[in-house]
């Protein structure tokens, strides 16, 4: 009898898989690939194994051994004497949309750099098309993808009570996401953690009714504790059940967290101060961290790497080898409670096996995936399967209509000559926004060059009225006349935010992004000068990481060509020039307050304070 294909986990045929998988470990049932190695890495017990052979049926493993010591018989044998072993690297936790790649190419690119599995923070496509989220995601693994992709239902959707996107998740989905497949793994990090502790925020009951779900469930609820760092504020976020935090940026948090059970997942610009400073203060049990990379562009993951570049950049942060590769590997997975399917090398797990030729750079000389050799050093080797997108995904910029300069304009109360304007400036966490006066000339409130002061808009791209929210901003965007930058990747809701000098290169700017499906588009002195595809949901595109490369580094030229306005901030988070950053200054979680969002129903303007819910208007 045919045994079930195990591209998605399904409770019924994970125990036929196992049936057989029992039988095969017994040599009772033959295997198909026997792989031979010099060393393997067990990363239970943090030892190397010497001279060992792992006996593979179908995309799992079923024996693991002293070479020549499986009895049963096998199809295929591969022999890798001066190599080590170690797992498949995992992402604990990624938005495979910010690589901008649709999961089949995402694939391409990261499985050469030894990662096999992803846990998928889906609330990014989800604020698209939170229906067919679970659809998404399993649409290329189903195709005959090599990565395996961990679902997990996004807590963000909608992001805050004051915002609307293409999604809405509460109890009943959650429950639903978890109880109909063995790939949702767990509830996406929880961001806002005012409607966690707050029982007056209106997002209260709905955020409660999807940690409920996942409780439930028997999931795992992840946190995002940015900005929490009084015991009380920590020891509360614990206590509400989030288990993790990804939003750890020095070692005194990471320590706090520690201290109360949360589990912390470090992102690499961290490493420098709290990797040496865990290291220093002696800890020695490792088990409740695990490296992330979160957000990566395939242009940075091109240069830098995949998960392999979060363990190599750990090991050179003075980790031991083995405990870095842990913290990539069984550590990630233990956490997300789906380690009897990756994260080591031991019987009943997928076959996922980076195969080194040096350990202390982490060279990567092969990866298998499922079973199947997948890289031959960085080139991919394995399956690309063609996706022909659907409507539902490749189709989403729902603004409704053609906009105009009128749009963007910002009209004054009767008579005024001068008014005063609310201003806000990237990552703006003060408790309070700033307050400029502005010129007023023939009823329209005007930006201000010499002070920084241009316009930033966000418009709705979800319901089809193409409603649009404006204000002021300062420190960052074009200088230059007639010159507008407009994105439709706007973390976390991803409506289409557009900063400009002129109202019309504002208009001009979001018409063409309706056109070409999302991405980017740069309007610079009147003129298209730069364009990026993003034509799947408006985050990703169905190419090539290094196509996407290309056209990336084509805008990214046609983008020196602009005055960009620079302030420094404080923290120092962003730099002169282009402004990609500003995917990230639309978000409406900790330690965001006050904050522009697309017009909805709570916040007609769009400005709003996340944290208390008090609105304000933008001129008076």
């Amino acid at each position: 009898m045919a045994l079930p294909d195990d591209l998605i986990l399904d409770a019924a045929d994970e125990v036929a898989i196992r049936q057989n998988l029992t039988l095969v470990a017994l040599g009772k049932a033959p295997a198909d690939l026997a792989i031979e190695v010099g060393k393997l890495l067990s990363v239970h017990s943090r030892q190397w194994l010497e001279d060992q052979e792992i006996i593979i049926c179908g995309r799992r493993i079923a024996y693991v051994g002293p070479r020549g010591s499986y009895r049963g018989t096998v199809a295929e044998r591969v022999s890798y004497p001066d190599l080590m072993a170690v797992p498949g690297f995992g992402e604990v936790h990624k938005h495979i949309e910010s690589t901008h790649l649709t999961p089949e190419f995402e694939a391409a690119l990261v499985l050469p750099r030894g990662n096999t599995w992803t846990c998928e923070a889906s609330h990014e496509f989800a604020n698209v098309n939170g229906a067919r989220n679970t659809e998404f995601w399993q649409k290329a693994r189903k195709a005959g993808s090599q990565l395996k992709v961990f679902i997990q239902p996004g807590s963000a959707v909608p992001p805050s009570a004051w915002e609307e996107s293409g999604g809405y998740y509460g109890y009943e989905e959650q429950k639903a996401f978890l109880g109909g497949d063995l790939s949702v793994t767990s509830l996406d990090e929880v961001m806002d953690w005012p409607a966690v502790w707050n029982p007056d925020n209106p997002g209260y009951v709905r955020m409660w009714g999807m940690i409920g779900a996942t409780f439930e469930m028997r999931g795992v609820v992840e946190g995002h504790g940015s900005g929490l760092t009084d015991p009380h504020d920590i020891s509360a976020f614990a206590a509400a059940g989030l288990s993790s935090d990804h939003e750890v940026w020095a070692l005194d948090e990471a320590w706090d967290r520690l201290q109360r059970g949360i589990f912390v997942e470090l992102r690499p610009f961290s490493y420098d101060v709290i990797i040496p400073g865990l290291i220093e203060r002696g800890l020695a049990d490792w088990s409740n961290i695990a490296f992330t990379t979160d957000d990566r562009s395939a242009s940075e993951t091109l240069e830098k790497g995949a998960s392999d570049h979060n363990v190599r950049f750990a090991i050179a942060h003075g980790l031991a080898p083995e405990i870095a590769i842990q913290c990539a590997t069984i550590n990630p997975a233990r956490h997300m409670r789906i380690d009897q399917w990756v994260g080591s090398i031991t019987p009943g797990r997928y076959a996922d096996i980076v195969l080194l030729d040096e350990l202390a750079s982490l060279s990567i000389a092969h990866v298998y995936a499922d079973g199947k050799l997948v890289s031959d050093g960085r080139r991919f080797v394995g399956a690309l399967p063609e996706i022909d997108w659907p409507d539902w995904a490749s189709r989403t910029m729902n603004i409704g209509r053609t906009l105009s300069a009128a749009d963007f304009a910002i009209a004054a109360p009767e008579g005024r000559q001068t008014v005063n304007a609310a201003v806000l400036r990237p990552f703006h966490w003060n408790e309070d926004f700033l307050v400029e006066e502005l010129a007023v000339v023939d009823g329209a409130v005007q930006r201000d060059a010499g002070r920084l002061i241009t316009k930033w808009a966000l418009v709705d791209r979800y319901r089809g009225d193409g409603a649009v929210a404006r204000m002021f901003w300062t420190g960052c965007g074009p200088e230059d006349p007639e010159t507008a930058l407009a994105c439709s990747v706007a973390h976390d809701s991803h409506n289409v935010w557009v900063i400009g000098s002129d109202d019309a290169a504002m208009a001009k700017a979001v018409n063409r992004l309706q056109e070409i499906g999302g991405g980017w588009v740069l309007v610079h002195r009147g003129e298209i000068a730069g364009e990026v595809r993003y034509e799947i949901g408006g985050l990703m595109t169905a190419r090539s990481a290094e196509a996407l490369d290309t056209e990336m580094q084509a805008f990214y030229r046609a983008a020196e060509k602009v005055s960009w306005m620079y302030k420094p901030s404080a923290l120092n988070l962003w730099k002169p020039g282009f402004p990609e950053f500003l995917i990230f200054a639309t978000l409406t979680c900790s330690p965001w307050r006050w904050v522009l969002v697309a017009p909805s129903e709570l916040a007609p303007e769009g400005f709003v304070n996340v944290q208390t819910g008090e609105t304000h208007k933008v001129v008076w």
